[in-house]
């Protein structure tokens, strides 16, 4: 009874046909358990009018997938993984990790500084480092591309330090600056970033510019070479999570950082095995000095189990095909250039990507659900990004360009997109 009396009463306060996620995360004077419940109603409102998360895959992530339950799998053309060259599917891949588990087993059973440090974990961050051009001891890894951030920057900014962040970058950033002093900077604005170096060059110990090298949710860049002669004016450090950039920019695949000529000068590179690698990980380049710093320092690396054996070997085989098969970099590209021009040629809002990501900006959040809801009717399957992870009034369709995307695939997506524009006008152009 008490349950729905504090739901009857927050829905007074809360429409949930125009509420978001975020209204539900800390709502005053309901503690944990109403919360939660007037969550669920509010989960149950959106399944009841088409608008569902958490969809159940039901085969391996690739370009198409069957999504659903019991009676109502249905199989559509996939955008919403990042498996950007189809290596989760690769057949080399799947052996490395086949043969990973024939030697090692399923696990590590232990975290690194006590028993859980293996052979594989060794080549795993040799082949890594060497990968940026590094040395072994110049990569630390870990279980998600997620604690690198956040683990990394936990323990190197304290309260008498500063973090210095574009406002786009990834929520684990977010949660790596909880300890220290944080100040965030609008999008790619170097004017901005250099206000905030300037006023901050005397107050902190330590300053550290944080920034993605693909920006997640556009698509678009970082200007590297600019933000690296800004940090090093004002005398503090530059930390690039690339990984969206990483086996898809760079003339070799190395990501955002290796055109600019500065992939042995920026300080810290973080990124992913779960994205272009194929797998789930994370690990952190940085000077042998940092690196040590972390490996025995960081909470998630003495807390946490390792990577097992079958992923490691698998991400092995995974960084060497980015030079073994350079044709499924080509074919990405390919398949991007297609669909982008595609969705353009539309007049659909596509904003300023230049990479994987391809996302279809139009702003009202409950029509972006009504497409997304219409494109799985369509059997296409898309990510409908609203806020929180955007800005209240720009919504938009997600989609991942992956190399194993066939035309026919992409033109049904077009199709698809075309029916729809008709419907509810969503060009922009």
């Amino acid at each position: 009874m008490f349950k729905h009396k504090t739901a009857n009463k927050l829905r007074m306060d809360i429409n949930f046909s125009t509420a978001t996620f975020k209204d539900f995360e800390n709502i005053p004077g309901f503690d944990m358990m109403q919360r939660a419940d007037i969550y669920y109603d509010f989960i149950e409102y959106m399944k009841t009018n088409g608008h569902r998360y958490r969809l159940q895959n039901n085969t391996g992530c690739s370009s198409v997938m069957n999504i659903g339950e019991d009676d109502a799998i249905k199989e559509m053309v996939s955008f919403v993984t990042s498996d950007y060259l189809g290596l989760t599917q690769h057949p080399k891949v799947k052996q490395a990790a086949i043969e990973g588990i024939k030697e090692f087993g399923a696990g590590s059973a232990a975290t690194p500084l006590i028993g859980g440090y293996y052979s594989y974990h060794n080549e795993l961050e040799t082949k890594i480092a060497s990968f940026f051009g590094r040395s072994k001891d110049e990569a630390v890894t870990f279980t998600t591309g997620y604690t690198a951030n956040s683990a990394t920057l936990q323990i190197l900014l304290q309260k008498e330090d500063i973090a210095i962040i574009d406002m786009a970058v990834h929520a684990s950033v977010y949660e790596g600056c909880i300890l220290t002093n944080r100040k965030t900077f609008p999008h790619n604005d170097l004017e901005a970033l250099e206000h905030i170096l300037k006023t901050s060059e005397q107050q902190y110990r330590t300053k550290l510019v944080v920034i993605d090298g693909v920006y997640s949710q556009d698509g678009d860049t970082a200007p590297i070479e600019e933000i690296y002669n800004l940090v090093k004016k004002y005398n503090a450090y530059l930390m690039i999570d690339d990984v969206h950039g990483v086996g898809i920019l760079g003339k070799t695949g190395r990501g955002t950082i290796e055109d600019t000529g500065l992939l042995d000068k920026i300080d810290i590179i973080t990124g992913t095995f779960s994205k272009t690698f194929g797998n789930v990980g994370g690990y952190v380049i940085a000077n042998k000095t940092l690196t040590n710093f972390i490996r025995f320092q960081s909470r998630q690396q003495i807390f946490s189990a390792t990577i097992p054996p079958g992923t490691a070997a698998g991400t092995i085989k995974a960084i060497d095909l980015i030079d073994e098969e350079p044709q499924l970099r080509t074919k990405l590209w390919e398949n991007i250039n297609y669909f982008k021009k595609g969705l353009d040629d539309m007049g659909l809002e596509t904003g300023t990507t230049c990479s994987a990501v391809v996302p279809v900006k139009i702003g009202d959040p409950h029509i972006t659900m009504d497409v997304g809801k219409m494109l799985l009717d369509r059997g296409v399957y898309t990510n409908p990004i609203m806020y929180p992870a955007v800005a209240r009034k720009d919504a938009r369709i997600r989609m991942s360009v992956t190399a194993s995307h066939e035309i026919e695939h992409l033109d049904k997506t077009l199709n698809a997109f075309d029916d729809i524009n008709k419907k509810l006008h969503i060009a922009k152009k």
